[in-house]
């Protein structure tokens, strides 16, 4: 599939879990061109957040390699793909179970993918054991349009 983006960043970071913070924060910047709500830069942050400190923690263990990220925008659309060249995942079905985890001794809750995907529209998952992992989301960011029709309603049903 190949579309076109209004918008689109890359960046490339170690995986250091100090780093995640630094994901986390730069697709919120890029993202406030689309004047998204608090609770809409919320949910992204902490999907991105989720998927990077997989890729951290179960894609390179003990290693420090890279991470990508890469963030798109197409009209209100939001596409956020985090990934590595760690060691993938053997079956992407089961670990996107909840309370799934392959790190119990680190206190990991197994819920990753299940956060992932109840703040973001959409997640796909890719991976191929030895050659890394790539987690697709996509959010849509509701328009100005939008909110001024919610906020009239909202005033309305007050009234």
């Amino acid at each position: 599939m190949n579309k076109t983006y209004d918008n689109e960043m890359k960046i490339e970071f170690l995986s250091k879990s100090n780093n995640e913070a630094f994901a986390r924060i730069s697709v919120a910047a890029f993202i406030a061109q689309l004047d998204p709500t608090l609770e809409e830069i919320a949910d992204i942050k902490t999907a991105v957040s989720e998927a990077v400190t997989n890729a951290i923690i179960h894609g390179y263990e003990e290693k420090i390699g890279i991470v990508k990220l890469v963030c798109k925008i197409k009209k209100n659309e939001v596409l956020v793909e985090i990934s590595d060249t760690g060691k993938g995942i053997e079956n992407v079905d089961i670990a996107k179970q909840p309370l799934y985890t392959t790190k119990s001794n680190l206190e990991r809750s197994g819920m990753g993918f299940t956060i992932m995907e109840s703040f973001m529209d959409d997640v796909q998952v890719e991976s191929v054991l030895g050659l890394g992992t790539k987690v697709t989301m996509t959010k849509k960011i509701k328009s100005y349009c939008d909110k001024e029709e919610e906020f009239a309603m909202a005033t309305r049903r007050e009234e």
